[in-house]
């Protein structure tokens, strides 16, 4: 029987729109990643359409990056490449990819913001997690122009930070890290904290400020709202508050173990021995337990505290200086006796 001329063609034109199906679903559709887990992919201002490709092509199957270079070459993305870190998921395909990757479909990461000591540490740590430089990080917080856009000085700009993990993509511009720290922070102060530091005639600055102080003198949170307590006692009367961790700072020496008199006499704003009342602002950022144990500080009358003999971390109170010599004696004999200097 002959097959109508109108026909014949039929089988081959869909063999061959199989074989097209087959090719654009194995380029195309299969996944580009080999792994099982999700890799992130880190694009910058520095890169191009080829050093997108080179990030992913060490973990990239052969057809997987073969069609995903393909589409971006043909959709001109080397015209319009956006940074940002982008998840490349298992199963994921080019065409995928490509879409995330041409429309900025980028992935937020978690940050955490630790309690540094200084803003050069914190810019440093930020620099690593973001694609902002540490330099251009520590130049803002040490610009008073900057700062006292956000209401602060560069003193205190740490007390802007809060110590909590946040949301936020990794190519965040510099204004908007500031202003995204300077919301957090005011959604931290909430009213009912706000109340509280109202209530010790305190602005959240100088809560935050005596909370650094506290920070470095203990790591014993259960203990946090004595020495709270014990300093606002000598603020309200006007007493140095004679803070070692004030001392180690003024000195930018945080490896000290003891604190000698002569380092007491160094001219600086944060000596807490010659100059009464709080130092300028907060000696590095303040815990959330810090802040919270002056907001809840334990009402009593003791005026002085040195360090436990033992070495528990804890602290001796006394009520008065003669009190406070006899719990330092014991202190400095056990520091010299353990030949600590």
């Amino acid at each position: 029987m002959k097959i109508p001329s109108s026909k014949k063609y039929l089988v081959p034109a869909a063999i061959g729109l199989l074989l097209v199906l087959g090719l654009t679903c194995y380029f195309f559709f299969s996944s580009v990643s080999t792994l099982n887990e999700t890799h992130y992919l880190y694009i910058d201002e520095d890169d191009t359409q080829d050093s997108v490709i080179a990030k992913i092509k060490p973990y990239a199957s052969p057809a997987g990056i073969a069609g995903l270079q393909t589409m971006l070459r043909h959709g001109n993305y080397s015209e319009q490449i956006k940074t940002g870190r982008y998840a490349i998921k298992p199963g994921e395909g080019a065409i995928t990819i490509y879409r995330h990757l041409k429309n900025g479909m980028q992935e937020s990461m978690k940050l955490t913001i630790p309690e540094s000591r200084t803003m050069d540490r914190l810019a440093s740590y930020l620099s690593k997690k973001l694609m902002i430089d540490s330099a251009t990080i520590a130049s803002a917080l040490y610009s008073q122009e900057i700062c006292s856009k956000y209401g602060y000085d560069t003193c205190t700009i740490p007390a802007m930070f809060v110590p909590n993990t946040y949301d936020i993509y990794w190519n965040v511009s510099l204004d908007g890290l500031l202003e995204r720290m300077q919301k957090e922070h005011d959604r931290f102060w909430n009213s009912e904290r706000m109340a509280k530091a109202n209530q010790r005639n305190m602005t959240s600055n100088e809560v935050a400020t005596l909370a650094s102080i506290i920070d470095e003198e203990t790591a014993n949170t259960a203990e946090k709202p004595m020495i709270a307590g014990m300093y606002i006692n000598r603020l309200r009367q006007n007493m140095p508050l004679q803070a070692d961790p004030t001392i180690k700072f003024a000195l930018k020496d945080f490896a000290l173990k003891r604190i000698y008199n002569n380092m007491l006499r160094i001219h600086s704003p944060y000596n807490t021995y010659a100059n009464e009342g709080l130092p300028p602002g907060p000696i590095k950022i303040a815990s959330i337990k810090g802040i919270d144990a002056v907001l809840n500080a334990v009402d009593h009358e003791y005026l002085y505290m040195c360090a436990k003999e033992d070495f528990s971390g804890t602290h001796n109170f006394a009520k008065t200086y003669a009190e406070h010599l006899k719990n330092a004696a014991k202190y400095t004999k056990a520091l010299n006796e353990k030949g600590i200097k």
